[in-house]
């Protein structure tokens, strides 16, 4: 290990060195072409760390990463469970155009994915531990190590051939339920400070005590995997991106739904002499902008890319786009919204199909329940615990009773306030004085969803054909 006063000094030069290059950006040169580590949580909401303002979560590695790199804080998957969001990420693809828009899923045969774009360009690509992602052809990478503590596994793959660049995904399982790792003993549950969106007993404090120390597992993860590149010689050689996935599988928000809880993805980069550490940006990016962030990066024009999957123009480019300036500091604008989707129907114990679509700009957001007369009810939140125990609860608080029946019914159209509202708390729709706001998101959700070629309805029913086959693992 560096000690603290060298990593001072390399750091002070390789900010100048971004400053420089921010300035006087350069063409990548083949020699040049930086190794990409993606580290993958499972499961974690944006705001359970550390580094984003939860001082009760220990995630110490993660923090002083945090200190070397930039942060962008408005980062959004474009779905809400494992399988679709992974397709997405490495695809560049919004997940119904791809055909990865249930859960266990997979893309289009033909469809290339970041794999198959950087083998093409000579480099070695691997993924290590969790994949949820099919089918294989797309994904040409080569499985690393036996699961995600093979320590001798990344090393191997990371260091086999100095000369030759290297992708790997490393995709932990953790904070994934069930909540049976990590170090327990940490975490105390009547002395957590329970969120805000979530209902405070004693088995909510249980399982968000639990859920803390896989996340602590993740974040010794995450040091295993910076030392190595510590210790081979390759710090300053590699990008790495570090991105929460979607939410927690607590109940109301998080994982399943398509409030901020469930979409934000807590995303960290450090590539040093290139990326300022210490910054930030808020500029609106996606998942499916990863991608061909990441080929700009090594030096390829991600708009001469064909992805094997044209949209409903006939477009065969990327859905994504790169925001390589601003990770160099060239430019703090990228996006003017995101959107978002979740497939109910193929969910373990889902009984109603409850389709869901989101459009987000940086301040408002405007959800479309696409069956509100349905029954939202689905395995991971409306059965067992906690919400067993918040429906005891219920009994006797009117106002826990109104947020569980919300989990299972809510109105055709939600529109929120993020300024004024993060929680996203208290449904504006409808009110004349928004109405421009309004209009502005359906007509940009429309639109594209009308790329997308998604029906809604007819396409949520659609979702047990693009299921199997490929989107293997837990959701």
């Amino acid at each position: 290990m560096l000690t603290s006063g060298r990593l001072r000094v390399r750091w002070n030069l390789l900010f100048i060195v971004a400053l420089l290059g921010a300035i006087f950006p350069a063409v990548v040169s083949a020699e040049s072409r930086p190794n990409f580590l993606l580290i993958i949580a499972d499961d974690s909401t944006w705001s359970d760390y550390g580094f984003t303002g939860n001082q009760q979560v220990h995630t110490p590695h993660l923090d002083g990463l945090r200190t070397e790199s930039m942060y962008l804080s408005q980062m959004y998957s474009p779905a809400t469970t494992c399988s679709p969001s992974r397709n997405a990420l490495y695809s560049g693809l919004y997940c119904i155009r791809s055909g990865a828009f249930p859960n266990h899923t997979r893309l289009y045969d033909g469809t290339k994915s970041l794999f198959t774009h950087l083998k093409e360009q000579g480099y070695r690509v691997g993924l290590q531990n969790k994949s949820h992602v099919g089918p294989r052809k797309s994904y040409p990478y080569e499985q690393v190590g036996s699961g995600a503590d093979d320590v001798a596994g990344t090393r191997e793959f990371i260091a086999r051939n100095v000369k030759e660049p290297w992708f790997l995904a490393f995709a932990s399982n953790d904070p994934h339920g069930p909540w049976t790792r990590g170090p327990k003993q940490r975490y105390q549950p009547a002395e957590l400070a329970v969120p805000p969106y979530l209902h405070d007993n004693p088995t909510t404090r249980e399982q968000l005590a639990a859920y803390y120390a896989e996340i602590t597992k993740l974040d010794n993860q995450v040091g295993v995997l910076l030392e190595l590149l510590e210790e081979t010689g390759q710090v300053d050689d590699t990008l790495v991106m570090f991105v929460s996935e979607q939410g927690s599988s607590f109940p109301y928000g998080g994982k399943w739904s398509l409030y901020d809880t469930g979409i934000r993805v807590a995303t960290l980069v450090r590539w040093p002499g290139r990326v300022a550490p210490n910054s930030s940006s808020d500029a609106l990016v996606q998942y499916v902008d990863v991608a061909p962030t990441f080929l700009e990066a090594a030096g390829v024009d991600p708009l001469a890319i064909t992805v094997g999957c044209p949209d409903a123009d006939g477009h065969d480019g990327f859905d994504g786009r790169s925001f390589l300036g601003i990770l160099t500091g060239q430019t703090n604008l990228h996006r003017d919204v995101v959107f978002s989707q979740q497939t109910t129907v193929g969910i373990h114990g889902f009984k109603q199909p409850y389709p869901m679509r989101a459009a987000r700009d940086a301040r408002y957001k405007l959800i479309r329940n696409l069956a509100p007369e349905n029954t939202y009810f689905i395995g991971g939140i409306h059965k067992g615990e906690p919400i067993s125990s918040w429906r005891e609860d219920a009994k006797s608080d009117p106002e826990l009773a109104r947020r569980v029946e919300w989990l299972s019914h809510r109105p055709g159209v939600e529109l929120y306030d993020l300024e004024t509202d993060p929680l996203e708390q208290h449904n504006l729709a409808d009110r004349p004085e928004l109405a421009e706001v309004q209009g502005r998101l359906q007509r940009q959700l429309d639109e594209w969803m009308r790329q997308q070629g998604d029906r809604g309805l007819e396409t949520e029913l659609l979702a047990p054909t693009r299921q199997g086959k490929g989107g293997d693992g837990a959701q």
